[in-house]
């Protein structure tokens, strides 16, 4: 936010957040669209950041963040996709990806408050690697998924794990209470990162404690391939995000189960990409 108003950041080596707003008036309005100028505006905008304006700055810790696209066109999810997860939750090892929706009702930004649903105890953690879509495609070719992708970012993929389990299994229902999905606090470009965002350690903290501790090369189905699998079925817009699924260490699979309840903080942390943080709070 700058002025009370939606802008862009651009965060620095040391820490700071340049406000594009500022430093680049004419320039890009939002992330998806500096996604779909592709490698011209890219280029154009760090060019433009290379040296900051008087008062175009502020603090990291000062921003208020919002999500990094804060209306993706399809949020789609990856269940069961860490092997060790699969394991510690007594599932089959899956044979093709599973795949299920969030809607953007459940998006909550960095620093963001993340209600626990008054309709139920059990809300757990699933910290999870995020790809974001850089430019429209399908049917993409397995070996040129990367080419398409924009960038990384963390989440925090918030279960209902009672409503998750009605039924026989609702992934929609127990993933799309509102505020139950942490989205950021930032988009880490492809170049600064492994192909593919793996190897990369992986892990979420309760109130400082480590809950999950991985790495994304336990990945049952690489980013290449959910890209591929994916844009078979539909056209993948420049800010539809990939939620790539979560490892082991979920309180549901835990004895006793130690679920979030209001005035946790939880942080979701991956190597090179960053903290997201959020406090858990009462829900309607």
């Amino acid at each position: 936010m700058s002025g009370g108003k939606p802008a862009v950041g651009v965060k620095t080596g040391d820490g700071k957040i340049i406000d594009l707003s500022k430093q680049m008036p004419r320039g890009p309005k939002s992330v998806v669209e500096i996604l779909m100028g592709g490698k011209k505006l890219q280029a154009a905008v760090s060019k433009a950041c290379a040296k900051p304006k008087a008062g175009a700055t502020v603090s990291a810790k000062s921003a208020k963040y919002l999500c990094p696209v804060p209306a993706p066109g399809k949020i789609l999810c990856i269940g069961l996709n860490y092997r060790k997860h699969a394991e510690e939750t007594g599932s089959p090892i899956p044979a093709y990806p599973v795949v299920f929706c969030r809607f953007n009702n459940t998006l909550v930004p960095h620093n963001g408050k993340m209600p626990v649903p008054s309709h139920s105890k059990e809300l757990d953690w699933e910290a999870e690697l995020t790809v974001v879509i850089g430019r429209k495609c399908r049917n993409v070719p397995k070996e040129k998924a990367l080419g398409v992708i924009g960038g990384y970012a963390c989440f925090n993929d918030g279960s209902v794990r009672d409503w998750q389990r009605k039924s026989g299994g609702q992934f929609t229902l127990g993933k799309n209470f509102d505020g139950t999905g942490g989205f950021g606090p930032d988009i880490v470009t492809p170049d600064e990162l492994p192909p593919g965002g793996a190897p990369l350690r992986i892990m979420t903290r309760v109130n400082g404690k480590v809950m999950q501790d991985s790495n994304t090369d336990d990945l049952i189905f690489d980013v290449p391939t959910l890209v591929h699998e994916l844009s078979k079925v539909m056209t993948l817009d420049p800010g539809d995000i990939i939620i790539t699924g979560t490892p082991s260490g979920v309180a549901m699979a835990r004895k006793p189960q130690p679920w979030l309840k209001a005035g946790d903080v939880c942080e979701v942390e991956i190597e090179k990409i960053g903290v997201l943080s959020n406090t858990i709070v009462k829900g309607a």
